[in-house]
């Protein structure tokens, strides 16, 4: 009788609330008439800075002593009044907050870092302007942004959502507070299951969203109604972990990431899976299993979770034939150019690689020793450590910028895989 080898006991990972969930239900609860509270959100550069910035225009928010959880008491309305709004690094407060205020009374005008200045405001400035809205851009259709609002009637909108699904889903989020319904067609929709999360959540807090036509989202006017919510991982944050798994013949589970979740990005799980990893799927979690070997020689289309793809892109050089990435031009307007980024990292290492418009292609080799420019891009970070898991050679320029979205990442990446060296400095100082 051939005896099977038991499988490894799986690692878990505790991996915070997403930030994506976290920062559509702020806003959807600071909109909602009533009190909401919303259990294990994430606690992160980001996500206190669209904190503060809601803050910022008159909303109420308390911190629970007992839970941590976050009491949101709505405005039942767009805010009203005047007030200028620091976003920070956040790309989903300089997207979602400013089709809020424009749905308020008053003058507003939202800025942020610099880095958060290079990305393009300028398809939302118009979308809005279109609504109604007086709107005025900076240079180049960037940050600051500038809102004078007098409320918002409603009526048909085309939005064009190739650069961002963050415009759309800040237009729609805003869309119940108007005067009357909206009508958003959408032409090449990128990031679809971002969305799909936005309206999931617009409902849970009382709105009434259909999908009018293949493209198309009707919304009514109802407003909203507060509603409690507990915030899931993230399962961007999460691939990080499953990833070392599918690298280290490890097993990791990451609870809270079933088959319910809102969360698109679960599915790189599956890209693992045609990686050569085994993954299990519960109503309740997600586990994954390294078997030993990483399979290339395959092209997968992440648009529709290109928050993910540079986890893949970071540890394809350790596959057995060449790994293709396509499908995320997007990328290219995040933090940084992502596909450049990890491009001139993996280049620095020593590994071919190859890049499109909207596609990377990455060749297995070996790699040199080298120190990773990470563009303050939390991304970056995470997903080389994890090749520095089989490599042992590589370190970061800014450690610290993991705090955007995971502010002990490095400590719990450490705590799963003792190997990963603990970084000095920065990294350690924001946990």
């Amino acid at each position: 009788m051939t005896t099977v080898p038991a499988p490894p006991e799986a690692l878990h990972a505790r991996v915070p609330g997403s930030k994506s969930l976290t920062n559509r239900a702020l806003l959807l609860a600071a909109a909602a008439e009533g009190t909401s509270v919303l259990t294990a959100p994430l606690v992160s550069d980001d996500t206190m800075a669209f904190r503060q910035a809601l803050g910022d225009l008159g909303v109420r928010i308390r911190s629970s002593d007992d839970d941590g959880a976050w009491q949101v008491t709505g405005l039942g309305r767009g805010p009203r009044g005047t007030g200028r709004i620091w976003c920070a690094d956040a790309g989903t407060a300089a997207r979602f907050l400013p089709p809020l205020a424009a749905a308020g009374h008053g003058d507003f005008v939202f800025t942020g870092s610099d880095q958060l200045t290079a990305r393009p405001v300028a398809p939302l400035a118009d979308a809005l302007r279109r609504l109604g809205a007086q709107v005025d851009t900076g240079p180049d259709g960037t940050l600051p942004l500038r809102v004078h609002a007098e409320g918002l009637d409603g009526g048909e909108l085309e939005v064009d959502s190739r650069l961002s699904s963050q415009f759309l889903s800040g237009l729609l989020m805003a869309a119940p507070l108007l005067r009357g319904g909206l009508l958003l067609k959408v032409r090449e929709l990128v990031s679809r299951p971002y969305v799909d999360m936005t309206i999931a959540l617009m409902r849970q807090f009382g709105a009434e969203v259909a999908e009018d036509a293949p493209g198309g989202f009707a919304v009514r006017p109802t407003g909203y109604r507060a509603a409690d919510l507990r915030i899931e991982p993230d399962a961007s944050t999460a691939s990080y972990f499953l990833a070392a798994a599918a690298l280290t013949g490890r097993s990791v589970t990451v609870p809270g990431l079933g088959h319910g979740s809102l969360q698109g990005d679960v599915r790189f799980a599956e890209v693992l899976e045609r990686a050569g990893a085994r993954v299990r799927r519960t109503e309740d979690a997600v586990t994954v299993t390294g078997t030993g070997t990483l399979r290339g020689g395959f092209a997968v289309d992440m648009g529709d979770i290109s928050d993910t793809f540079m986890t893949l892109a970071a540890i394809a050089p350790l596959a057995d034939a060449p790994l293709t990435i396509h499908g995320i031009g997007h990328a290219r307007l995040k933090e940084s150019d992502r596909i450049e980024a990890v491009a001139r990292n993996l280049r620095a290492l020593g590994v071919r690689t190859d890049t499109g418009r909207d596609w990377i292609t990455v060749h297995p080799g070996a790699t040199s020793p080298a120190r990773i420019a990470c563009h303050r891009d939390h991304r970056i970070a995470m997903a080389f450590s994890v090749l520095n898991l089989r490599t042992g050679n590589l370190t970061l320029d800014d450690p610290g910028c993991v705090a955007k979205t995971f502010p002990g990442f490095h400590e719990e990446f450490h705590r799963l895989f003792p190997v990963h060296p603990l970084p000095a400095g920065p990294a350690r100082a924001s946990a």
